[in-house]
């Protein structure tokens, strides 16, 4: 062979393998880039990790989970200085959702004569079409003002997801296991705050009081503050929540599962109403009454259910709670409305291919405060920011209605703020 066939030959050859080395080279570059987008998401690179997601609003199962399975391939001869680059294959695992999260005629069937007008105006208008309940109660005295889609209101509940949080840290309070400010330690050299954790709903947080407390101690506190019993004082319809008399099994999460999702327990709106309630009003659980007529209205009587002996805790909860709408889970509610502080708890999980999104709050507005609970139901727009979202659309909704102008002004002075 020629000399010269040898030289082309041989530059032939280096072309060749320089291309195949350049282009594994760059499928290694685009490989890195696609892992690193997707690092938020718990992507881990290796063979047959399953990644538990520790967001705040997760399923109550862990049911949405990411996989990544790594498998090595030989970017060129290591004879030539190639390295093995990994080739990721990332299969995202997702829940479906069989419920809609949107709905016609919600307000079909609604009793609503002693109602506000204004207020359940408001409540209509900020739920749309969202397959849910808005229900609004005056907690100095137990009275609904308004209930929009009454047969959700009333019906058997539902898992309660994060808001069950609001019982687990009053009743670790009374315990005097922390207050707001005490570190607890998470593992390792990461430590939370009450404050911190009821404004990021951090579950490992809820499980480790849950777990200091014991299921029995859990149970009581829940029982006291309205759970398991009606909330309501012969209101037509309403249907029993409950709260179980064995604590979760092991295997499930245990008491530790209850306290940070409230995995076992069926909550009603109402009963959420009653306990926001009393945080509002500085302990008392009142029975809650929806009048139906004008009469009603006009002979209206509070009914006290119990006292709790929580008036000193109440300023060591607040503050996450304001948290959570300041700077946490419930921030999506300043979106739409900032004119007067609202305390709240979110509330995200889901059962069966249903959606849960809560949010139960208290405001201090002009007229003093109101108490908002917002329940959806559905597929995945259902979650609990969406619900403090449309929170901030009724208070948008009464604000821009003049609603809290109606008072006059020496009777609200010193209300505005948190007042404890």
């Amino acid at each position: 062979m020629s000399r010269s066939l040898k030289v082309f030959g041989a530059l032939l050859f280096g072309l060749v393998l320089g291309t195949g080395v350049g282009a594994n080279a760059a499928t290694g570059t685009a490989t890195a880039g696609k892992t690193k987008r997707h690092s938020a998401g718990t992507t881990r690179v290796a063979t047959s990790v399953k990644a538990h997601s520790g967001a705040s609003h997760s399923s109550s199962a862990a049911k949405v989970a990411s996989h990544a399975v790594a498998t090595t391939t030989v970017a060129g001869r290591r004879r030539h200085g190639a390295r093995p680059t990994l080739a990721v294959r990332r299969t995202r695992y997702q829940e479906h959702f069989s419920a809609s999260s949107y709905a016609d005629n919600l307000t079909l069937g609604d009793v609503v004569e002693g109602e506000d007008p204004l207020v359940r105006a408001a409540a209509i208008e900020a739920l749309g079409n969202m397959n849910g309940t808005a229900i609004a109660i005056d907690p100095s005295t137990g009275r609904i003002l308004a209930m929009v889609n009454q047969k959700l209101a009333l019906s058997r509940g539902a898992e309660p997801c994060s808001t069950i949080k609001l019982t687990v840290a009053l009743a670790a309070l009374e315990e005097g296991i922390v207050n707001k400010d005490t570190p607890v330690n998470l593992g390792g050299h990461y430590h939370l705050t009450m404050t911190e954790a009821l404004a990021h709903s951090n579950n490992l947080y809820f499980e480790t009081l849950g777990r200091q407390l014991g299921f029995e101690r859990v149970k009581h506190y829940a029982n006291e503050f309205g759970l398991g019993e009606l909330a309501g004082y012969q209101i037509q319809g309403e249907q029993l929540g409950t709260y179980p008399d064995e604590v979760l099994p092991a295997s499930l999460g245990g008491v530790g599962r209850m306290c940070s999702f409230g995995e076992s327990v069926s909550m009603t709106p109402l009963q959420l109403g009653a306990l926001v309630s009393a945080i509002a009003n500085g302990g008392t659980l009142y029975y809650l009454q929806h009048p139906e007529t004008a009469v009603d209205v006009a002979t209206f009587e509070p009914k006290v259910k119990r006292v709790l002996d929580i008036a000193p805790l109440i300023p060591e909860i607040s503050v996450g709670m304001q948290g959570a709408v300041q700077y946490g889970t419930a921030r999506s509610l300043r979106a739409n409305f900032s004119q007067f502080p609202v305390m709240g708890k979110t509330g995200t999980c889901s059962n069966n291919g249903t959606r849960f999104g809560w949010f139960g709050s208290f405001a201090d507005t002009p007229k003093g405060r109101i108490v908002t609970v917002f329940f959806l139901e559905g597929g995945r727009p259902t979650f609990g920011p969406k619900a403090a979202e449309l929170t901030g659309e009724f208070y948008r909704a009464l604000w821009d209605k003049d609603y809290f102008l109606q008072k006059p002004t020496v009777e609200t002075s010193g209300v505005v703020g948190a007042s404890e």
